[in-house]
This record gives structure tokens, sequence and C-alpha cells, in this order.
């Protein structure tokens, strides 16, 4: 990568001849963009034929009641394990990008909630100090994590049989991920889609600003990527230092 200090300066109109040039390359990566969209939406469909009962604000609710009215169910796998005393540090992140657009997603017939392990009484005391006010509901007492592959047996883990992004990994008892769900009109609920890992990458607009920058997200180099991500509340505090989750994390 070059250096910033010895980056090559030139003149307005060769630096609109060289944007034009990236410009064909990004028309290019948004068309591709476009058929890889809609090929995801093409994808098959799983019936769910479980039944899981979440805990929330609203009490108890079935994975159908959280549709909430709409037909599409957007699910951000938040990672809170039910021993931890705070949620993830980067699942925060990636909270505060999503926490104020669900408001449009509901009016293109989308409903968005986060789901973790840990019980609710958790969740609602770690949601006030974030401030946010998206649904959130704790599937402690379901297979819901399991099922989806973002919670693992002690004894998964210890025979390296955990089934992580689409291949056997030993990610740590939690991990993140997003799903999505769909209820057609007499009540069916399908399985349409879930991304984990680097695939959940496009979900967070933060990372998407940094990439325009010139020193873009100013990562490599280090084991840890995220190494420099606080929760929102912590940043400027020496003591908190982004290891807490780095073995679950490394991956991202």
């Amino acid at each position: 990568m070059t250096s910033l200090k010895d980056h090559k300066i030139v003149s307005k109109e060769e630096w609109v001849e060289a944007r034009k040039e990236l410009l064909k390359k990004e028309k290019e990566f948004t068309t591709l963009r476009d058929q890889l969209n809609q090929q995801r939406r093409d994808l098959p469909w799983v019936a769910v034929n479980k039944e899981y009962v979440f805990e929330g604000q609203n009490g108890k609710q079935t994975l159908s009641e959280l549709f909430d009215g709409r037909s599409q169910l957007l699910v951000y796998h938040f990672m809170f394990d039910p021993s931890w005393k705070a949620g993830c540090p980067n699942c925060s992140f990636w909270a505060d990008n999503f926490n104020g657009i669900i408001v449009h997603l509901n009016q293109r017939d989308v409903t968005m909630i986060a789901v973790s392990r840990a019980p609710y009484s958790k969740l609602m005391a770690y949601q006030k100090r974030m401030g946010w006010d998206f649904k959130w509901v704790s599937s402690y007492d379901t297979d819901f994590n399991f099922d989806y592959h973002v919670s693992f047996t002690q004894e998964e883990l210890a025979k390296k049989e955990a089934f992580y992004n689409y291949a056997q990994d030993t990610p740590g008892p939690e991990r993140e991920g997003v799903s999505v769900f769909f209820k057609d009109p007499v009540g069916r609920v399908f399985h349409t889609y879930s991304a984990y890992a680097r695939g959940i990458d496009m979900l967070n607009v933060a990372y998407h600003y940094l990439d325009l920058v010139p020193k873009g997200r100013d990562e490599v180099g280090h084991a840890f990527p995220q190494f420099w991500v606080r929760r929102h509340d912590e940043y400027g505090d020496p003591r908190h230092i982004n290891t807490e989750y780095y073995d679950v994390t490394k991956n991202l």
C-alpha cells in the first residue's frame, strides 16, 4: 500500500481523468452487485417448522409473532452470552449503524430485530445504557441460536465440530450474523438467507464511509482488525481496550 506521505500529487485535470477511469470500475461493480443481490433473492427457501418462543418487551412471542404484521423479518444475531456482563463491542458497533434506520425498513414491509442468548433483563439493561430503541429479544430458552449457527456448545467446540459460516470452525461460544425470514399470507414461515463474519460487512455503514477516506479502515497489519472498536460510551477511556472478545471475533 502506498504511503500517504508519498502519494502522487497531480493537476486537477489529471485527477479528473483518473477519477473517470475509476468510475468505470465502480459502475461495473454496481452492476455486479445488483446481479448478486438478485441471486441472493433467488435462493431456495427452507420451511421453519420448529416453534421458537422469545422473551422481550412484549413478553413471550413466537418467531411468527416477531414479524409484527409484516411479511419480511431481518434478525441481527447479536453476540451476548448469558454469562457476559455486557454485549459484544463489535456487535454494538453494528447496532449503532442499524438502530436509527428500522423505521425506514418498516416502510418496505420489513421488520428488523436483534436476538441474543442472554436473558432479557441483561439485554434491557445494556440497551438502556447504549441508548438504543430497536426491538431486542432473548432466545435464552430456545435452540434458535444453535439452529442458526451463531451459538455453540462446549462439546462442539471441544470436538472442533462447530459449524460457522458454512464450514467447520472453532469460533468460540458466540458469533455474529444476520438471518432473513419470510412469512406467506397463510402464516407459513421460511428461512431465506443467513450471512456471517465478513458477510455482514455491508450492514455496517460506518465502514463504508471509512472506505472513502485516504486511510481507509486503517486496520491492515493488526492481528485483530477491529482492535480500535469500543462501545460508543467507552472511547477515550484507557481502561477499555477491545480484547474482551478477541478469540470469538478474530475472523471478522
